[in-house]
């Protein structure tokens, strides 16, 4: 018990939290902001894949790493918006989009690396983002900071700009959006492809900041994941953020777990661990979450 309590009084154990959270911070943010505007967007998962492999290989090729995170975010809505075009005005079903999407972005981003490097036996690396001490505060990479700063950013624009009421509007009353001289197709696809953007730097955090290189099926389920933080959070950016710091923070326990039971348990009960407490978190709160009233519904102007 002493040295479970050891753990997580630690400064190391937080550091690790904050570093896991990131990409989760940044993935759930973008799915949320796509789903207050009604749209669900399942391809959260080759969205980030594509931004990590984007970011990394053009660092890789000589960009800076600023340019590598730019990179990735523009490929990342590049996907939002093909997937937008395909689910706001064609209408289509948002959750095989979705799936299409993801399939679409995780096969586009191993087919480049390949053709890029296709001898490569090992990944290669570059030289991610430094952590930044700040006063007060762990040492972390800025796109950590970044992150938590843009929680507040997306709650800010939620809460308490226009665009924000657009986008809350056509995700809960288009029809009532597009008497007000709204156009819920144009609000539909803008939050699509800002979210997805969003998805992408979380992609981006996993070869810039967390690592040095890209290699297959780094993303690893954190796409999913987001998406069922989203209904943790119950679409609000403040919750959104305290759910990617408590699946992290079991991430991160199960680690220092192992070592602590020392070869008691097999290894696979302490992965189970976060995603089995992240369920039990999950089904206590959203049985009180209050989702968009479009969401996944389709809408066509004049329609009631």
């Amino acid at each position: 018990m002493a040295e479970i309590l050891d753990v997580l009084l630690s400064a190391a154990f937080w550091t690790a939290v904050l570093r896991i959270a990131s990409p989760y911070i940044l993935g759930t943010l973008g799915e949320l902001l796509c789903e207050r505007a009604a749209v669900l967007n399942l391809g959260i998962e080759g969205i980030m894949t594509l931004g990590a492999m984007a970011g990394w290989m053009a660092v890789y090729q000589g960009a800076d790493l600023w340019t590598g995170v730019a990179v990735a975010a523009a490929c990342g809505a590049l996907l939002g918006l093909l997937h937008a075009v395909l689910t706001v005005p064609l209408g289509l079903s948002q959750h095989v989009t979705g799936i299409g999407v993801t399939l679409l972005g995780t096969s586009l981003s191993y087919f480049v690396y390949r053709l890029a490097l296709p001898q490569a036996t090992t990944p290669p690396t570059v030289q991610p983002f430094q952590p930044l001490p700040l006063p007060g505060l762990l040492a972390q990479t800025p796109l950590t900071y970044a992150a938590l700063a843009l929680v507040a950013v997306v709650a800010w624009a939620l809460y308490r700009t226009p665009a924000g009421l657009a986008v809350r509007m056509v995700g809960e009353n288009p029809a009532a959006a597009e008497a007000q001289g709204l156009s819920v197709t144009a609000v539909r696809m803008a939050a699509v492809v800002a979210g997805s953007a969003l998805m992408a730097l979380g992609g981006a955090f996993l070869t810039l900041s967390a690592f040095n290189a890209f290699f297959f099926n780094m993303v690893n389920g954190r796409g999913w994941i987001c998406i069922a933080l989203v209904v943790f959070a119950s679409w609000r950016p403040g919750k959104a953020l305290l759910g990617a710091l408590l699946f992290a923070a079991f991430d991160a326990f199960q680690l220092r777990l192992q070592q602590i039971a020392g070869g008691v348990l097999p290894y696979q009960v302490f992965l189970m661990l976060p995603y089995l407490l992240s369920i039990l978190a999950l089904v206590a709160m959203s049985r009180r979450a209050a989702y968009p009233r479009a969401l996944m519904i389709p809408y066509r102007k004049g329609e009631r």
